[in-house]
């Protein structure tokens, strides 16, 4: 599970963020919201350990995050937090079963081969496994940055606007795979997302305004 408290961030003397506390259970999801320039992905790269609070807790699987230093911190991201960026970070010359086996080698040292054949294949790729990112639609993209965030089976997946670019049947389906994930996998969910239709799929939100 993931929690916060009392987090805050400032860029400079302007901009002074105050974050609501956050709590997300293991196999639950749970969404971000509010307008442009509220904090969403600042909130969401504190969570992941990119930025360090002001002051505050960030508790994932009953561990402050801000205590660790910036190696400690890495290791444990590798092992307990997946990432869905915006932009996905595919290393274009790997094909889609070498990008996710690099993300179970840099977290562990070894490619969790048949693991990752078997998440891609159940996320409908089974067709793409040796195609280029390159090749794919924007949709399987998608997917495959979310086989590579479940990889090393984590405790919190944090996903950044995960349908902002896909078309309504295309987002939804991947709301439910994200929400049937979280539950397979007793992975703590949470969305940033201005997307409203995503509003009406998930009820625990947290609005930043």
């Amino acid at each position: 599970m993931i929690s916060t408290k009392n987090i805050t961030f400032s860029y400079g003397k302007t901009v002074t963020f105050q974050f609501p506390d956050l709590v997300c259970q293991e196999g639950e999801t749970c969404l971000i919201t509010g307008g442009s320039g509220k904090g969403k992905t600042t909130l969401l790269h504190i969570l992941g350990g990119l930025l360090h609070a002001e002051s505050g807790e960030v508790i994932i699987n009953n561990t402050n995050i801000e205590q660790f230093s910036e190696r400690k911190l890495d290791h444990f991201r590798g092992k307990n937090i997946g990432l869905v960026l915006q932009e996905n970070h595919f290393i274009t010359s790997f094909t889609v079963l070498e990008n996710v086996l690099l993300a179970s080698w840099l977290a562990s040292g070894k490619q969790a081969r048949e693991k990752a054949k078997n998440l891609l294949e159940h996320l409908d790729l089974k067709e793409q496994l040796h195609k280029l990112p390159s090749q794919l639609s924007v949709g399987q993209q998608q997917r495959v940055s979310i086989a590579r965030a479940l990889i090393n089976e984590p405790k919190v997946v944090l996903a950044d606007e995960p349908t902002s670019s896909l078309d309504d049947e295309n987002a939804f389906k991947v709301a439910n795979l994200l929400d049937k994930l979280a539950k397979e996998y007793k992975t703590a969910m949470v969305i940033v997302t201005h997307d409203s239709r995503l509003k009406e799929r998930f009820l625990n939100q947290i609005v930043l305004s």
